[in-house]
Order: C-alpha cells, then structure tokens, then sequence
C-alpha cells in the first residue's frame, strides 16, 4: 500500500475487541520445533505478514502447519532441517529464534545474519553471546551463523535485557536438561507468555516477568496448547487513538496491567481511563495536558506507543465538532 487516506475529524466510539499479540505469538509458534508432537496455538493474529512469514520459516524446516482462522496447528511428519532459508530469515529479523530451539535439540544449526530495520542497526551478539555461555561454538561462513558443539545448562548474563535473546536462550534452555539461569531478562508480557507454553510442553519456568528467570529443562518436550495474550501495543494505539479523537472507546479481552505505564501518563494528560476485569474504557474531552514521556523496557513505557503518543500531545485545536480535512487531490 503507498499510501493511507484518512478521513478523520470525528470522535471514535463503541467497542472493540483486542487481538492477540503477534510478538508473544511468534516465540511460541518457533517453540513448537521443540517438539515433534502436535501444538495448537490460539488467538494468533494471522492475518499479519510477520506471523504468515512464520508459517513458511516452520515449513521450510520441516513441520506441518494448518491454520483456521486465529488457530494454528502444528506438528511433524518427517525430520525436521537444522538449516534456515536466507530468503526467509532476512525478511523478518524473529526468524533469528530458530536457532535457540535446533541447536539445543540436534547441536548444530546454521541461520544467515538478519540485517537492522526501519529503527536502525539491531545486533544479535547477546544472542550469540549467551549461546556461548551455554557451551556453542560459533563460526560465521559467508554471512550465516553456524552454532554447533553440545550446550550444557549453565549461567548466562545479558549486558541488556534484550527481549529476542531472553526468548532465545529460554528455548534452548527447555531443552537442555538441568537448571538455566538468565540474569538481566526482559521482563515483558510476552517473555511470560513464552514461559507458559515451554512450561505447559513439559519444561519448567519460573521468574518470567523479572530479570531473573530459571528454566529447567527437559530434552522430551511434548506437544501443548496455548492461548495467546491480547496485545498491548494495538490496546495502547486504540487508547491513544480514542484520546486523540475525544471519543469514548471501550476495549475488550485485554490485560490492563500490560498497559499500566501508558494508563498513568494518560490520565496524567487529562484522558478517563477505567480499567476493569478483560476490559479498559478510554474517554477524553478537550486537548490534552502537556505531558513528558521516557520509553524504556518493560515496565516502563512502550517504545512503539511514543508515535501514537506525541500525535496526542500534538493537539492544537479543541475537539468542539469536526475539523475540516482537505482531501488529497
């Protein structure tokens, strides 16, 4: 698509119900290389590119994958391939998770290098760093990452609590028998979520949602299923959105406590939010007040809301009727 055309002005009203997170669901539906017995993930947004992109990244290492509606199914019917294709990984940078799950079940795994993205150069060296800690020899042919030797579990200290390299480490971890601990996690909702599946295939998790998290693991991982969490980043933009707009929004099958730090500031900046058992309500009249932002990690504020957010604060007009929108010639 080149180009969006909106036709605003008008306050946003109603209901509307919160799909669930691409970036639990992606993890989760990798971790199913753990196992070559069947898993079935619900509430997967499938209809995103990323998550269609995740299908084929499974298929062309070898699982079955059958998808119907916002359920997906997967399992095995022959050996699963240690080798990630190059013309899949290096569309989406999540594909770089494969090797956490094949390396600690076959001890070798090679997997091209995924590139930066729109926000800059992103490495993966905490990723290759911990894999090390675990006992992985890496060597770098060509621009591929090759990972071999048997991991043992062990101790492993992220300089960063890089959210792809705790979820990483966490599968490869599942796999190996003995305890794993991770120090300076991510601490976000979808770390948690991850947990509970490795945890529902026979692994055993615990400290998900702190910096500190020790998995046990189990090198018979059996098939799971698993629903997945609403996601915050669409629940914090639909918030936002019905601020923006001086509308009245109610959003339904969310987790307030995932949009705690964006709850506060909003109603620091004037905006009714009440919050209630899988639902949140947003109101707002008027602009808003001028309130500071500092995104951080989990749980501070969402960097992918500080856009959304300062379209808010760059109200200038008050919302008393509708605004008159020159149309795109």
């Amino acid at each position: 698509m080149d180009r969006f055309i909106i036709d605003g002005g008008r306050p946003l009203r109603g209901n509307i119900r919160i799909s669930g997170s691409k970036n639990a669901a992606l993890p989760i539906l990798i971790a199913t290389l753990l196992t070559d017995e069947p898993c079935i993930i619900e509430n997967v947004p499938t209809r995103l590119r990323d998550i269609r992109l995740t299908v084929r990244v499974l298929e062309a290492i070898g699982k079955c994958v059958d998808v119907s509606g916002t359920r997906v199914f997967v399992h095995a019917d022959k050996p699963l391939k240690t080798r990630a294709p190059y013309d899949l990984v290096k569309q989406m940078r999540a594909s770089v998770l494969v090797a956490g799950p094949l390396l600690a079940r076959f001890g070798w795994v090679r997997v091209p290098i995924p590139g930066g993205c729109a926000i800059g150069v992103r490495p993966i060296d905490i990723h290759i760093q911990g894999f090390a800690d675990l006992g992985a020899r890496r060597v770098l042919d060509q621009g591929d990452l090759i990972l071999d030797s048997p991991m043992r579990p062990g101790r492993v200290r992220f300089k960063f609590p890089s959210v792809g390299a705790t979820e990483n480490l966490m599968m490869a971890a599942a796999a190996l028998e003995g305890a794993t601990t991770i120090i300076n996690a991510a601490r976000e909702p979808e770390i948690a979520d991850l947990a509970a599946f490795l945890t529902a295939m026979g692994a055993k998790v615990s400290g998900a949602g702190s910096s500190i998290i020790v998995v046990r693991g189990n090198r018979r991982l059996k098939g799971a299923r698993h629903r997945v969490i609403p996601d915050r980043i669409e629940t914090g933009t639909f918030m936002l959105a019905a601020a923006a707009t001086a509308g009245s929004v109610r959003l339904l099958g969310v987790d307030p406590a995932h949009v705690h730090a964006l709850a506060v500031k909003m109603r620091a900046a004037g905006a009714k939010v009440r919050e209630g058992r899988g639902s949140i309500a947003v109101s707002m009249k008027g602009r808003p007040r001028p309130v500071p932002i500092a995104t951080a990690p989990y749980p501070g504020f969402p960097t992918d809301l500080q856009a959304p957010w300062m379209a808010w604060m760059s109200s200038v007009l008050s919302w008393g009727g509708v605004l008159p929108v020159k149309r795109p010639s």
